[in-house]
């Protein structure tokens, strides 16, 4: 073979470095730069691809009206861009991946905030390949996910993509997620994961989406730093996707602190750095850095970032220009160029470049067990906040109301970045995300939800997504009455997403009024755009329910029936109402095509909720940010220094505690036993408790393991996760837990910004939720220990005994 770079057999690096070295400038500036495909500019493409090009965003995708055409339409493209470049280099293809593909027949997922309440890696990795695979069919092999943000505050529009608020369980999942994703395997080639969005996007000015943050170093390193972290450290991973915020007076993508010095050199990530959607032309448009925009480019090349998507605006022609002139070092975009390269013979693109076709294309991309997967997504992500005994509800009711505007219409399944409602997002009339334009509709009226600006979305065209991408995904109310046909069941609009509009209340209490039980859907509309009450873009100072369903609680308790409430959004229910007059409360959040069957499957007792909240819940915005792992001393601890125990009207602690979640079945912990009380700061700790299913049905716990660093030389948190296990018993049974937790989990920033393992006494604790603590115990740290903050642990392992 007369060219190394392609030559197989050789590592990524050697064929990357051999090409690179043959490349014009022409053709290196391709590979720093993207492709918009969009429908009819198609010349626009060929001018904009003729050297070549590095990635392709392929949301086009969402429309394409089967995954057969969706991977013809790859083949298409990729060989318009490899004829075009000298050296026949292939382009990436880019998805998002959070909750699953965005093509037509593939397998969509609940939304990340559910699946951090399922607190089940295993399952998430399971999540992970599923989307890989059927991306990979199609030839896409970046897969713009996990989202690894840690969330505190519920007013940004995005908290629903996220794992939630502990840096612990955001990287157990993202880690999953991660190795998922790079595990999967097509016919030759492999995908990467890009994980987002580093670092800190969920801290922004009040909650608003891509405001500025101003996050201090150690807590930028120790929590929001932490999924990312172990995401490199323990899956390998190979791509980055910063977020819009500047940090500290530096846009993050062009920061050559973070993007070089924290992300590559201390972290030790090898990988493409992508940017988010026009955050590279935004550092000069919006943030206004640099006298021009080829400038603000330049910064962002230099910091780290290999690729400007989704469009070329500031890695252009003019910064090619200054490249062949010198005013700008050649070494910052081979730099560039060759870890693009590394990726795509990484992915074996050389070799594979096309999505598949024919029968290999529909084995690779329909799986019997995909759904299966997604309704045990689904399933595990529901959280039983309360319950008076409404629920299970029993069979031999004769009469159940069902209220909502949520309860008859399946779209309310389906979150933010579902392909669902990113094709929603087509129709909306006014645009929220980043760096995108809104569809075919300009000129159109928009019609608001009654006290709102938020678009209804109760119109034939938006029922027509639904009808196109999964026909056979039933609404609330219709699996209802397909479970329970011996019941019989009322329905009744009641009130919208959002808003004041108490029109239809009357006749959705009369409903109520002859009834033998209630269940109202609640929520917003988590999803995209203007249509949405939450989303990428649509942020809200107010994260409680609306009025018009507060209003309906309220009268509707006056009949004294017994009242389920089923909340919906990616962000958790609050609402003195529903705390105060439901029986029960069930957060299904955005449970995906499987959604009608798991709720039903829970409200009838046929599979017993098990979820926990990834996030504390606060009683209002005036709480935020609220979170369990706060420093000593501070939030609702704050009381046993100076002041009052709680606000003047409202408490301190939140509404629900992280880690909280009911069951149908009870749970007794016992035998908490540690198999060392001292142990080497360089060492692990073995640590086993037995729990027991003490009710009379089988049910899920996720047991809990916590620590504090008792007295140390910096503040600490209260208590910080140190792992967790789900576990499934049967009525009875009973099963050892066992946690192997590194004394490097306990390290953390010194004085001098090193990380520490420090001297000093640990207390462990396990138990159902943070707050809900059934047993504890200490041991000791026997030294202080400096180490590389790479290589310390992140979460203890877990496993049942005998099951390694």
């Amino acid at each position: 073979m007369s060219e190394k770079y392609l030559d197989p057999s050789l590592s990524p690096e050697e064929r990357a470095k051999d090409l690179l070295a043959k490349m014009s400038l022409d053709e290196k500036m391709a590979q720093v730069n993207c492709l918009f495909p969009f429908g009819g500019n198609e010349e626009r493409l060929r001018e904009d691809a003729k050297y070549g090009i590095g990635q392709v965003s392929t949301l086009e995708v969402r429309g394409i009206s089967s995954f057969e055409a969706a991977a013809a339409w790859q083949r298409k493209l990729q060989e318009m861009v490899m004829a075009n470049s000298e050296h026949h280099i292939p382009a990436i293809f880019h998805m998002e991946g959070l909750c699953g593909a965005f093509i037509q027949d593939s397998t969509s997922f609940p939304s990340g905030i559910a699946r951090g309440a399922s607190w089940d890696p295993e399952l998430e990795e399971k999540v992970g390949q599923t989307v890989s695979r059927q991306e990979m069919a199609c030839g896409i092999t970046q897969v713009l996910a996990p989202v690894l943000d840690i969330s505190r505050d519920s007013r940004m529009g995005r908290q629903g993509e996220t794992y939630g608020e502990d840096p612990s369980l955001a990287a157990a999942m993202g880690a999953a997620y991660t190795k998922g994703i790079q595990r999967s395997e097509t016919p030759g080639r492999k995908a990467e994961s890009m994980a987002k969005h580093f670092l800190g996007f969920h801290n922004s000015q009040g909650g608003i989406h891509g405001a500025n943050c101003d996050i201090p170093e150690r807590l930028l390193d120790e929590v929001y730093g932490k999924p990312f972290q172990a995401a490199i450290s323990q899956s390998d991973l190979r791509g980055i996707m910063p977020c819009y915020c500047s940090i500290n007076g530096e846009p993050l993508s062009a920061s050559k602190k973070m993007l070089t010095g924290l992300l590559r050199d201390e972290m030790g990530f090898d990988g493409i750095c992508g940017s988010d959607y026009s955050a590279v032309s935004n550092v000069h448009h919006v943030q206004k850095i640099g006298e021009s925009v080829e400038e603000a480019g330049l910064l962002c090349m230099d910091a780290g970032m290999d690729v400007e998507m989704q469009n070329c605006v500031a890695y252009n022609e003019e910064l090619k220009e200054w490249f062949r002139t010198g005013k700008a070092d050649m070494e910052i975009l081979d730099k560039a160029v060759l870890r693009v390269l590394c990726a795509k013979f990484r992915m074996g693109l050389f070799e594979h470049p096309y999505a598949l076709e024919g029968e290999a294309l529909r084995e690779t991309f329909l799986h019997d067990s995909d759904r299966e997967i997604s309704l045990m997504s689904a399933l595990e992500s529901m959280v039983l906040l309360k319950n008076n005994g409404a629920l299970p509800i029993q069979k031999k009711v004769k009469t159940i109301a069902v209220i909502g505007c949520h309860a008859r219409n399946a779209r309310s399944f389906f979150g933010g970045y579902t392909h669902l409602s990113m094709v929603e997002a087509v129709h909306a009339v006014a645009n929220s995300i980043a760096g995108m334009e809104s569809g075919d509709v300009s000129g159109k009226k928009m019609v608001t939800i009654p006290g709102t600006q938020i678009q209804s979305d109760e119109s034939e065209e938006f029922d027509a997504v639904l009808k196109q991408q999964k026909p056979q995904c039933r609404s609330l109310l219709e699996e209802l009455k397909e479970k329970m046909p011996d019941t019989e069941i009322i329905y009744s609009y009641g009130y919208p997403v959002a808003g004041n509009d108490l029109s239809h209340i009357e006749e959705a209490l009369a409903a109520v009024e002859k009834a033998d039980l209630v269940i109202m859907t609640l929520g917003g509309k988590h999803g995209s755009c203007s249509v949405a009450s939450m989303g990428e873009g649509v942020d809200s100072t107010d994260i409680n329910l609306p009025v018009c369903q507060d209003t309906f609680i309220k009268k509707a308790a006056q009949y004294g029936k017994p009242m389920i409430g089923i909340h919906f959004d990616g962000r958790p229910i609050s609402s003195d109402a529903a705390d105060t007059y439901l029986d029960a409360i069930l957060e299904a959040w955005n449970p995906s095509e499987c959604g009608a069957e798991a709720i039903t499957k829970i409200l009838l007792g046929d599979f017993n909720p098990g979820g926990k909240l990834p996030v504390s819940v606060a009683y209002n915005a005036g709480q935020i940010p609220i979170y369990y792992n706060h420093p000593n001393g501070s939030a609702y601890h704050q009381g046993e220094s100076i002041g009052f125990k709680n606000y003047m009207d409202t408490p301190h602690t939140p509404r629900y505690f992280f880690g909280h979640g009911l069951s149908y079945t009870t749970f007794e912990y016992a035998d908490f036993v540690l198999d060392k009380k001292k142990v080497e700061p360089d060492g692990q700790i073995q640590m086993e408790v037995t729990v027991k299913n003490t009710g009379n049905m089988p049910g899920d716990e996720v047991v809990q393991l916590y620590f504090s660093d008792c007295y140390a030389s910096m503040t600490r948190p209260v208590k910080e996760l140190a792992g967790f296990k789900r576990v499934s018993l049967n009525a009875g049974e009973s099963k050892k837990i066992i946690f192997t937790m590194q004394a490097s989990q306990c390290a953390f920033l010194d004085r001098e910004m090193k990380w520490k393992v420090e001297k000093g006494e640990i207390e462990v604790q396990v138990g159902s939720s943070s707050e809900d603590i059934q047993l504890n115990e200490t041991f000791s740290i026997t030294g202080d220990l400096w180490i590389e903050g790479r290589e310390r642990g992140f979460y203890a392992a877990a496993h049942e005994a005998g099951m390694n």
